[in-house]
């Protein structure tokens, strides 16, 4: 799921109605069990990419240490100007490696969508509580 439609979907779902105190405080479980699914699917989309990412450091590596193999020309990696490079050097060339740099913002943006997923799911804490002050608050204006 996009970051964008995630923001979206909770700027919908944390509306709280003012009028239907009682269907609002229902609901907590409801959205809850919905953001902690979404929690989970995107941990584990960012558990693949992890993944991934130590899979294609390898092969960078191995590539940039050893030359071409028949995965490496299917991928069309290219060397740097120099060729071959030295190990000592690989990492910096691991470092600055457009793929290498494409996969890290993905597994950024990925960690992103977890920690906003988490406050989400932080913030239902706060939900009924916020319900319970606004049906006081209501009682207390009628004078009860």
């Amino acid at each position: 799921m996009k970051f964008e439609d995630l923001l979206k979907e909770w700027e919908k779902d944390s509306d709280i109605d003012k009028t239907e105190l009682d269907h609002e405080s229902i609901k907590i479980p409801k959205l809850h069990h919905k953001y902690y699914t979404m929690l989970v699917t995107e941990k584990s989309i960012l558990q693949k990419l992890t993944s991934t990412m130590k899979r294609m450091k390898l092969s960078k590596f191995e590539f940039f240490s050893q030359g071409h193999n028949e995965e490496t020309k299917k991928l069309n990696w290219q060397f740097p100007p120099k060729g071959i490079v030295l190990k000592a050097d690989i990492p910096m060339y691991l470092d600055a490696d457009i793929d290498i740099i494409n996969l890290s913002l993905r597994i950024g943006v990925q960690q992103e969508k977890i920690e906003f997923l988490e406050s989400v799911i932080k913030s239902f804490q706060y939900r009924g509580f916020l319900i319970k002050n606004a049906v006081d608050f209501i009682k207390f204006k009628m004078g009860g």
